[in-house]
Formats: structure tokens, C-alpha cells, sequence
């Protein structure tokens, strides 16, 4: 079914008898020309983009739970594309113009915001990398303004501007960043996915993958043997796991990664806004709550909860930006595993093993690379070599030394 305007209007006028569910629950075929494994964000759009840019329509997407159950809805659903190194800018640059269109393209409403993304900077040298990285997102197309103190209180005058550790100087704003539902764009994803013959398979964990001869031929799961013709990990947080099941070790770590949501309020952040001098996000949901989060909680863990430490970190550097939200109440938290990469930067490649990909690394950026993941993930699956947009995000780059250091910290997880 179509939605539209003229769906819901006729649909009303029936009592909703003509509603069908967004998705199949087909049983498992003995073969598929392509399995996905992991029915989170990335890989559903890569069954969607498999079937809508590649036709291949024979595909299955394996998740141990049921849709939305993983990182998908696990995190503070902030998109951007405000980068500086050329793999990066270029591939979330793809992402957001994706996510710019994703509603009309796969005909369900994901809740696109584009409200703006706000960098703050509280000194000289800060300001000084904020405008480095402004002018290479300009040279690469991509919109970039660099605003003064004066600007910013036009935009938040509720901030903290005198404070007398982290005055607010200034900050680099990206306006078509924002944010998306995250619930709404596995849904989307899904229906989308299943409407082209893709078959989704929930409550259905994979718990080994046959290897013959070199070659990945099918996974072992839950509900019996799936064979298949080439199979793509995007299990997140338990990547390493995954692929250990074929015999790979990842240069990948798992860490837990909180968000939090406070009670609902009256409208009073317009913008998602990040704190410069410590690591902190913060925007508003449509129920009124805001929702923020901040640094990983800096040990190996694959627990979807946190540690009180970084309860109070997050709530100290929110209250150093913006004092007025120690008055609220924190309504809920949560944890996603992230797969931390040893540069910060996701892998989208073949692996030694024929008939084998891997999508993982996204450190904290997963979500918003979301669509262009995907994306990129088919078209490596499908074409049996990378996109030049993935094409830096090589497996090997590890191995050769060709790291995405974005931040500049190193090759250790902990630290993107």
C-alpha cells in the first residue's frame, strides 16, 4: 500500500480495515542469492538499496531480535555532514543528500529535521581548527557558516556565554544537519526493503557462518542452514563477534555509549548544539524531552547499559553549557554498543573470505551515515568492489597504514 493523504482520508472513511502490515513475516528460504546479517539501520538500507539500485530482490535480512531492537533505536538521532578529511566529508555529504529525499523515496514519514547543527568553540585555537574544517566542507560543496559570539546568542541566548572556565566564543554551523526518527527509519527501511521482495527475518540469530573452500557459502541460525550467495555483516556492536564465527579478528573494539532523555518541556532548543569544551550534544524531541549524550564509557563491554561516572561527566558539561537544565527532571537512559574503530572511522570492504562483507567501525558515527551506508554496502556486495565514496574505508587500511584519523587522537578506539 501507498501511503498518502488520499490513503488515510479513504482508510478513515473505512474504519482502517485496508491497513496491512509494513512488513511480511516470510518463513526462511533454503537459498538466497544474498543474506544481510543484522536488521538495524545499515543493514536494512543495504537490502533496500540491493534490491531498488541493483535488483537483486532474492535477499534475506537475518536479525536475532526483532526490527529497531538495536543500535537503531539506541541512539540521539542526530544526521550531519560537517567533516574535514576528503573519505569522511564526501561519503556523510552522500548521506545527508540521501537522507534529504529518503521520505519520498521509500514513501514513509521518518521525521527529516533539518533544524541546523551547531559547533561551539571557546577559543582561539578551537576557533582557528573551525575554520579549517569550514572552508575544506566549502571546497567540498558542502554548507558551512562560522558565527561569532554575537551569533550564536542570536540563535541560543539561553547558553551559558560568560561562563567563567568555558566562555562561549563563538561556533561553526551546519543548517541542513539535524535530525531524523530513529524508530521511523528502520520502519521505513523495512517496509521499503519488503516491498521489493526482500525477506526480513526477525527473531532469527545467526550462530555460525559455513565456510568451504575459502568461500563463505551460507549461516548457520535458529531456525536452520540459509545458504547463500554472498553474505554482508552490519551487526554493530557485535561485529567482532560475527565475524569471529568465519575466522576473522577485527581491528575493531566494543564500548558502551549512553543517551539520555530528560522530561518533556515547552519548545526551547531549536538546533542540535555541542558543547567545545567537553563532549556534549544536546537537541529536543517533538515530545518535548531533550535528548543528549556524550563520551563512551571507556571500557570493552556489550552491555546496553552504562556506568553512573559518565552520568554525572554528561550532566556536568551539559550544565557548564546550558545551567537552566539541572532544574529538569532525567526521564530515561540507555545504551548502544559501538564498534570503535582503532581511527575513528567506519570499514565498508570484502574480506579475505570469498562471498564474505563487512559493514562495522562506526564508532559514533553510525547513525547518520545510515542511508549511505547502505547504500555504499550494496553496491560493494552487489558489484563485488567498492564505491568510490567507500572506497578509502578499506579493511587493510590498518595493515598499511592509510588511517582516517579524523580527530587526530591516534590508533586507539577509546579516544574517537
Amino acid at each position: 500500500m501507498k501511503y498518502s493523504i488520499f490513503a488515510v482520508l479513504r482508510e478513515g472513511l473505512r474504519g482502517g480495515k485496508g491497513w496491512t502490515p509494513a512488513w511480511r513475516e516470510p518463513e526462511p528460504k533454503a537459498h538466497y542469492d544474498a543474506v544481510i546479517v543484522g536488521g538495524g539501520g545499515h543493514g536494512l538500507a543495504t537490502a533496500y538499496y540491493l534490491a531498488k539500485e541493483h535488483g537483486l530482490t532474492n535477499v534475506a535480512v537475518v536479525e536475532k531480535g526483532y526490527i529497531g531492537s538495536g543500535n537503531v533505536g539506541r541512539n540521539t538521532t542526530i544526521i550531519r555532514s560537517n567533516y574535514l578529511l576528503p573519505d569522511n566529508t564526501h561519503f556523510y555529504e552522500w548521506s545527508m543528500k540521501l537522507w534529504e529525499g529518503l521520505e519520498q523515496d521509500f514513501n514513509y514519514n521518518a521525521m527529516v529535521s533539518q533544524r541546523g547543527v551547531l559547533n561551539l568553540y571557546h577559543s582561539d585555537a578551537q576557533r582557528d581548527a573551525y575554520v579549517r574544517r569550514g572552508n575544506a566542507m566549502r571546497l567540498a560543496g558542502v554548507d558551512a557558516e562560522l558565527l561569532d559570539a554575537d551569533g550564536v546568542r542570536s540563535m541560543a541566548p539561553f547558553l551559558d556565554f560568560n561562563n567563567a572556565r568555558f566562555p562561549i566564543q563563538g561556533g561553526l554551523l551546519q543548517r541542513r544537519g539535524g535530525t531524523v526518527r530513529h524508530d521511523a527509519v528502520a520502519w521505513g527501511f523495512a517496509r521499503g526493503a519488503d516491498s521489493r521482495g526482500v525477506d526480513i527475518l526477525q527473531n532469527t540469530e545467526v550462530t555460525g557462518i559455513r565456510v568451504e573452500t575459502g568461500r563463505a557459502v551460507g549461516v548457520e541460525t535458529t531456525r536452520g542452514f540459509i545458504r547463500a550467495g554472498k553474505i554482508g555483516l552490519a551487526c554493530a556492536g557485535n561485529s567482532s563477534r560475527v565475524a569471529a564465527m568465519a575466522g576473522l579478528r577485527l581491528p575493531i573494539e566494543s564500548h558502551v555509549l549512553q543517551a539520555f532523555v530528560s522530561e518533556g518541556i515547552k519548545p526551547a532548543i531549536d538546533q542540535v548544539i555541542t558543547f567545545g569544551a567537553g563532549h556534549f550534544y544536546i537537541s529536543q524531541s517533538d515530545k518535548g524531552g531533550l535528548v543528549y549524550g556524550g563520551d563512551i564509557d571507556g571500557y570493552n563491554s556489550y552491555a546496553q547499559r552504562g556506568n553512573l561516572y559518565i552520568i554525572e561527566d554528561v550532566h556536568e558539561a551539559g550544565m557548564a553549557l546550558w545551567p537552566a537544565i539541572g532544574r529538569l527532571r532525567m526521564l530515561r537512559h540507555w545504551g548502544g554498543v559501538m564498534d570503535m574503530s582503532m581511527d575513528g572511522s567506519p570499514i565498508i570492504d570484502k574480506t579475505p573470505i570469498d562471498g564474505l562483507y563487512l559493514n562495522c567501525g562506526w564508532c559514533y558515527g553510525g547513525f547518520k551515515a545510515t542511508p549511505a551506508s547502505g547504500w555504499c554496502f550494496a553496491h560493494t556486495i552487489a558489484r563485488d568492489a567498492p564505491h568510490e565514496l567507500n572506497a578509502g574505508f578499506r579493511l587493510d587500511r590498518f595493515a598499511s597504514g592509510r588511517l582516517i584519523d579524523e580527530k587526530g587522537a591516534g590508533a586507539q578506539p577509546n579516544l574517537h
